[in-house]
């Protein structure tokens, strides 16, 4: 079954033209002045674009296969995923983000690219071969190498036999990234959003970092608090008027905040780490220059040296106010404009680019989160990416929200967008970074019963385990259950697996902590067919959350 694709491509395409390999250099392929350079190695095989005047958006690799490929298949996601993980069978117009697994009984073979590539990658797999289509395009035109060899990706691959599938995966993750940034010790705690959605205060954000510390009195470990979208001086406004959509800065604190220093203090003093939600690339700040903002959305270009300096100084500032875990949010959809649900077969649409044309957007992205990385670095802070492109942020943050929002408000979200993204991104958990599937919401919109089960799957996980919940509305008995699972999410665990992931897209049968344990997700009517996504989703948020 398996063919290695570590060696020369069979067909090198330039913008939809045949590349040839001049005379005696079987590993250089040229299209007028573009070229095209694959290095084999042990480590992967390299490969590197130049080009003199042209501006350069797609490249096309293509391997040919001697036998016919058989099996399922599964690739990863442009950011966070949403609701849209799972094997499938060979479907060979289907893109796959970043790498593709092929399993065959007890075989898994894995294709893929090293994290932090200089190029946009994605994979399609056929039963006559495997194509690997590398975006350099700079925003949504072509790059400006002006002569520079770009770096554009490592491609590796591997095959595995006589292992499950999902062990297979997690073997894979490690080949893809050899340097991950990962928390000293579990990372788990609050956050605000799924009962609040936006509507906090000081005094309440203290009575839940209160509240909290009661849950997990004793732990060594402690957990955070995380503020999200509701501090910012853009939510609230001087009148008392209330901003229902905005979540942008500038990021400096609203009256009903005050000194966030004093804040984070607050939170230590109770017995938890305080933690702050940040959406770095959106400000309405009117001196801000119209040179650094992007021109087909207004969000803030990090392709401009001044712009990076500006998100560096607002990290640091939160990290001098004493906040120990900085959640940064919104980063691809600032940049892109699509959500990952949107994006389809590229991230980008055409017509625009990055103010710095000579760079791919792989390489500014990458930039943007190592500029993030070195001022949280300053203050001892942790990092959680989301909505972040987890391929180029591996290596560059401790922690990566890896779906769409669980809302607290449907069922049907949770299930679809907390549990999938759990299973089939799960081998990611200690290779990449630590993964974040994202909350538990309480809000009394979704029975204890179905929850419950999502706790327990997550404080058994291995991964980080955050709720949302008003204090003291948890019954007590099921108020004690909970604390139970916080504790046990507190220390370190091996990595759950889920073992039916190859027959359904909501695994129900799990090995967490040794045990084989099923869990129970469907309601008696079963699931809604319609579950909002993106943007439709804050109209939806909106309309449910009126009486939290």
């Amino acid at each position: 079954m398996f063919e290695n694709i570590q060696r020369t491509p069979d067909v090198v395409m330039v913008e939809e033209k045949q590349a040839f390999s001049a005379a005696g250099n079987e590993n250089r392929f040229f299209l007028k002045d573009v070229s095209v350079e694959t290095v084999p190695g042990e480590e992967g095989l390299s490969v590197y674009v130049t080009a003199e005047r042209t501006p350069v958006k797609k490249v096309r690799l293509r391997w040919h296969f001697q036998n016919r490929l058989k099996g399922q298949v599964l690739g990863d996601a442009w950011e966070r995923s949403y609701a849209d993980l799972g094997w499938q069978h060979i479907t060979p117009y289907q893109t796959l983000p970043w790498y593709a697994l092929v399993n065959q009984g007890d075989v898994t073979v894995g294709y893929g690219v090293m994290v932090r590539p200089s190029a946009i990658c994605s994979w399609q797999i056929d039963p006559e071969g495997v194509t690997l289509w590398l975006d350099v395009r700079c925003g949504g035109e072509g790059v400006l190498l002006n002569g520079r060899r770009l770096p554009a990706t490592r491609v590796v691959c591997r095959e595995y036999s006589g292992i499950r599938s999902f062990e297979a995966a997690r073997r894979f993750c490690r080949v893809m990234c050899d340097d991950p940034l990962l928390p000293r010790e579990p990372v788990y705690g609050a956050n605000n959003w799924y009962y609040a959605y936006g509507h906090s205060s000081r005094e309440e954000v203290l009575a839940d970092a209160e509240y909290l510390a009661r849950l997990t009195e004793g732990v060594a470990n402690r957990p955070y608090f995380v503020i999200d979208d509701c501090w910012q001086r853009d939510r609230y406004h001087s009148d008392g008027t209330y901003e229902e959509i905005y979540n942008g800065g500038p990021w400096l604190p609203n009256d009903r905040f005050g000194d966030m220093a004093s804040l984070a203090a607050g939170i230590r003093e109770k017995g938890v780490l305080p933690g702050i939600w940040v959406r770095l690339l959106q400000d309405r700040d009117p001196g801000i220059p119209a040179a650094w903002r992007l021109p087909h959305n207004g969000g803030l270009d990090p392709s401009v040296p001044e712009v990076l300096c500006f998100v560096q100084e607002t990290v640091e500032r939160i990290g001098r106010w004493g906040f120990r875990l900085l959640k940064h949010d919104f980063s691809t959809f600032d940049l892109m404009n699509r959500w990952g649900c949107e994006m389809a077969y590229e991230m980008a649409e055409d017509g625009w680019h990055f103010a710095d044309q000579g760079r791919t957007s792989a390489e500014i992205i990458i930039a943007l989160y190592r500029a993030i990385l070195e001022s949280a670095r300053k203050y001892g802070m942790l990092i959680l990416g989301c909505n972040t492109v987890g391929h180029l942020g591996a290596g560059l943050m401790h922690m990566h929200r890896t779906g769409d929002d669980t809302s607290g408000l449907m069922w049907e979200r949770t299930l679809r967008f907390g549990v999938n993204t759990l299973a089939f991104r799960l081998p990611q958990h200690g290779a990449f970074y630590d993964i974040d599937a994202d909350c538990i919401g309480i809000s009394g919109k979704i029975p204890w019963e179905y929850n419950r089960q999502w706790c327990r799957l997550l404080s058994l996980s291995g991964t980080s385990l955050f709720y949302s919940v008003k204090p003291h509305t948890l019954p007590e008995a099921d108020e004690k259950e909970f604390a139970r699972m916080l504790r046990e999410n507190a220390v370190r665990r091996e990595t759950a697996e889920p073992l039916d992931w190859q027959d359904t897209a909501l695994p129900q049968d799990w090995l967490l902590d040794g045990q084989q344990v099923t869990f129970r997700w469907y309601e008696p009517w079963g699931l809604r067919v319609a579950c909002a996504t993106g943007p439709i989703w804050e109209k939806v948020w909106k309309e449910v959350s009126k009486d939290l």
